[in-house]
């Protein structure tokens, strides 16, 4: 048997060292090859030969992204906004980014930490999210936006603390109903990372991965790259980084860092005192 993240790898042909696969969905799973064998901080494991032979695979993610924005919708959406997408019939999500995308780069003022459900990189469940500058001008768009922008630069600090260790992260491959529903999260991500990301086009790359596998274990294949490169399908789409945006992303990208460090890395645990007193009878 084979979980769900690495069995998506040969239907998406991410068999390359240097391309990081990026599993978007109700959490987001970021997996990549290298030949360098490393101690990461913050991974969910590094086995040899896990996936392609006499390689490394690594893995690491972050819990409750995509359930984030879903808990966005439901929970702290207006009643005017829930109206004109059912005059329009279009999804609040789809109200919420045809609004937010009209937003500049920081316009909102708004810097948020991705950790509703806390955070797998830092082991801790006990960390909660934060949203900072908010005013009584704050629209829901713009947090809406915040939150997916704070996704994304958590997925640049799992690039980085790869990079950090050796492993190199060349491009991105992203796959999950996600990737293919929302382009302006994904144009985000390409921003924020500074990284050209391919868009597979298979809904169920996680069967069609297993059926790669069926194939080579059947003997139909030698070896897993020869069937990935044959089974796999062109992508959906390809996001290119844009530079203005990008440049504008670093200057908040270092604010999220400093952020990331103060309640995350001991400077300041109040998010855990938080919840300890919330949870004391």
């Amino acid at each position: 048997p084979m979980i769900d993240a690495p069995a998506a790898l040969p239907a998406l042909n991410g068999t390359r060292e240097g391309e990081m696969l990026a599993v978007i969905g109700t959490s987001f799973c970021y997996i990549l090859h290298s030949r360098v064998v490393a101690q990461v901080p913050g991974i969910f494991g590094g086995v040899r030969d896990a996936v392609i032979p006499g390689l490394y695979t690594y893995e690491s993610g972050q819990a409750g992204a995509g359930d984030s924005f879903d808990w966005f919708v439901h929970r702290c959406v207006p009643a005017s906004y829930t109206e004109e997408a059912r005059e329009r019939g279009i999804s609040i999500h789809a109200l919420l980014r045809e609004k937010a995308e009209r937003l500049r780069v920081g316009q909102s003022r708004l810097l948020a930490l991705d950790w509703l459900n806390g955070d797998r990189s830092l082991k801790n469940d006990d960390l909660s999210g934060v949203i900072l500058g908010l005013t009584l001008q704050t629209k829901p768009e713009e947090i809406y936006r915040a939150l997916i922008e704070a996704t994304a630069y958590g997925a640049r600090q799992s690039i980085e603390v790869y990079e950090s260790c050796g492993i190199s992260v060349q491009s991105i491959c992203a796959a999950g109903g996600i990737a293919q529903k929302d382009p302006m999260l994904m144009q985000i991500f390409a921003d924020v990372t500074n990284r050209t990301i391919h868009v597979a086009s298979s809904k169920q790359a996680g069967a069609r991965g297993s059926a790669v596998n069926a194939a080579v274990a059947g003997g139909l294949f030698q070896n897993l790259t020869d069937a990935s490169a044959y089974f796999a399908l062109p992508d959906h789409c390809v996001y290119f980084p844009n530079p203005e945006n990008h440049a504008r992303y670093d200057k908040l990208y270092r604010e999220y860092q400093s952020l990331y460090r103060y309640f995350g890395q001991g400077e300041n645990s109040v998010l855990e005192r938080l919840n300890v007193l919330a949870n004391t009878p």
